[in-house]
């Protein structure tokens, strides 16, 4: 295979990350029992790593090219590697909030860097194509397995335990596994360095004047909104399944997991779906079964609260059946970036990929801390159903979005057509 060793190089990254960015979950669950935290101040854990995406997401955008690719995802693997070095020995909560935002720094390059070499990397748009999905495919598999990773460091019969620390020791193997082969692969990055790079500034308005159209604003509240619901049913899943379904720590982990198997055949599936039925029509339908889920599972999830659980053929039925709004979630993300991308010129691609992570990273922290802190005042089981409120601005904001879609698809085909 062609650039079989950066490919991998690529994959490995890519996995990495997905298991340090979406142990958050674990993590918010660890630290309320290690050092005393309450859910409301352990939702921060959130705006720590999401924050830090979007504002380097921002600040790289305009001068990575001039740093090199390869040396930006090096620079993002040493940085986590030390990080994970340092999170068992100065095992802390400040620490946990240091190591996300070093994590959130880290993924910002990489995202970047990773989703630029594909260019590099492939030779058509077939090529490109397959490749994205094989990568964005290999995250999903990175969290499935952070689930188990981080569950076989944790000590059920010891609430106190730090033992679930040192999985950062073979996290930061891994990394430095990635930093190895990254560092002995060689990138030709010619192809892509400009004769001379826009100042900040002018990416910046470019990005302004972008996110003040009516199709691009409606566009970021619906991204926004997703990833909001997303986030505050993935971060707090555990703890979720620890605090109102009482099951042990280790199998709360673990069954969290659900979760991201139903998002990625989700996204599988939809990829199969939406060659033939109209993305409106599927995202609607797909938010309809998510409130459904969620006022089917909650009632399911309180009926089971005292029995006994000591493994997963003890589970009760909430404890699978809630997860599985990844199946009809997964589906909105993907899609409305692949809509709005293609509606909009090439040339905004690049301003319009900086306001996705921008508002994605403030929608998943958003989503953390209001979770958090109504889980704190009311109870897990109105956490979750707070999640129907913006399902249901989702589904408007979508109403929206498909109106000024087809209106500026409509005004292109008539400027296409020289106005006949």
């Amino acid at each position: 295979m062609s650039n079989w060793k950066i490919k991998l190089s690529l994959f490995l990254n890519y996995f990495v990350f997905a298991i340090l960015l979406n142990s958050v979950g674990t993590v918010i669950l660890q630290v309320q029992s290690n050092y005393g935290v309450s859910e409301s101040s352990a939702s921060v854990l959130e705006a720590f790593k999401d924050l830090s995406i979007a504002a380097v997401s921002f600040l790289v955008a305009s001068f990575i090219v001039r740093i090199g690719y390869k040396n930006a995802m090096l620079l993002a693997l040493a940085i986590v590697t030390v990080a994970c070095l340092a999170m068992p020995s100065l095992g802390s909560f400040a620490m946990t909030k240091v190591l996300f935002a070093a994590t959130g720094t880290s993924f910002a390059l990489i995202k970047v860097s990773v989703y630029a070499t594909i260019g590099i990397v492939t030779s058509d748009k077939k090529e490109h194509a397959s490749f994205m999905n094989f990568i964005e495919s290999f995250f999903m598999i990175g969290i499935l397995t952070g689930y188990f990773i981080f569950s076989a460091f944790v000590d059920d019969t010891q609430a106190q335990s730090t033992s679930w620390l040192q999985v950062y020791y073979l996290l930061a193997a891994l990394t430095a596994v990635a930093f190895v082969l990254l560092f002995s692969t060689k990138l030709d990055e010619t192809s892509i360095k400009p004769a001379d790079s826009k100042p900040f500034l002018e990416d910046f308005a470019d990005m302004i004047k972008l996110a003040i159209k009516p199709l691009v604003l409606v566009f970021i509240m619906s991204a926004f909104t997703y990833v909001l619901i997303e986030q505050s049913i993935m971060s707090w899943l555990p703890t979720f399944n620890s605090k109102v379904l009482s099951l042990p720590t280790t199998l709360s982990i673990q069954m969290a997991s659900i979760l991201a198997a139903s998002t990625a055949l989700g996204r599988f599936s939809a990829g199969i779906v939406l060659r033939k039925i109209h993305w409106f029509l599927v995202l609607i339908i797909c938010l309809l079964a998510a409130a459904t889920l969620v006022v089917v599972a909650i009632p399911l999830a309180k009926a089971a609260q005292g029995q006994p659980v000591t493994g997963w053929s003890t589970a009760p039925l909430g404890a699978f059946i809630f997860p599985l709004i990844g199946l009809f979630i997964a589906p909105i993300y993907p899609a409305i970036n692949s809509v709005i991308l293609s509606t909009l010129p090439a040339r905004q691609h690049g301003p319009m990929s900086g306001l996705i992570v921008i508002f994605s990273a403030l929608g998943g922290t958003t989503g953390s801390i209001i979770t958090g802190h109504i889980f704190e005042a009311y109870g897990g089981e109105t956490a979750f159903y707070f999640s129907l409120v913006p399902i249901g601005i989702l589904l408007i904001c979508l109403f929206l979005f498909n109106r000024f879609q087809k209106k500026s698809e409509a005004k292109v085909e008539f400027t296409a057509t020289g106005g006949h």
